[in-house]
């Protein structure tokens, strides 16, 4: 079973706590165990934070949630300016720092992180975790009986 969900919402602070509440009721809905859905909403906070911070141009964003077997994938697409981000990844950061531990923490909570920067036309942050399911999950594959 493969369950999938877009969020397309305005670029405003309001809609970060929307996104992870929508989000996260998703994978509760579909079994997605506790500590998954714990990391996976924590780490779309910081994508979502990054857009409204560091995206430029452009009046909303979205949000894609992609349940795949075992595979949980969300996709912050942004239809700003684009940026580097081999850039981003290579500077690091002070624990002092009060900005720029996003990318940190991300890649703390998910097994990949993945910028692809589109030149004038914006981000697409994907974040990718290994999922684990309650046993009477919907989405946990369940063989025929014989």
């Amino acid at each position: 079973m493969e369950f999938s969900l877009a969020l397309t919402l305005p670029r405003d602070e309001q809609t970060v706590p929307l996104a992870r509440h929508i989000i996260r009721n998703a994978m509760e809905q579909v079994g997605v165990e506790e500590t998954c859905v714990d990391d996976l909403e924590l780490a779309l906070s910081e994508a979502c934070t990054n857009v409204l911070v560091h995206s430029g141009p452009g009046d909303r964003y979205v949000v894609r949630l992609d349940l795949e077997d075992r595979l949980g994938l969300i996709r912050v697409i942004d239809v700003g300016r684009g940026f580097d981000s081999a850039r981003l990844q290579a500077g690091g950061t002070l624990p002092e720092d009060e900005r720029g531990r996003g990318l940190g923490v991300m890649q703390a909570l998910v097994d990949r992180v993945d910028f692809t920067a589109r030149p004038e036309a914006g981000t697409i942050v994907t974040l990718e975790k290994v999922v684990t399911y309650r046993d009477e999950a919907l989405m946990v594959g369940r063989r025929p009986e014989v």
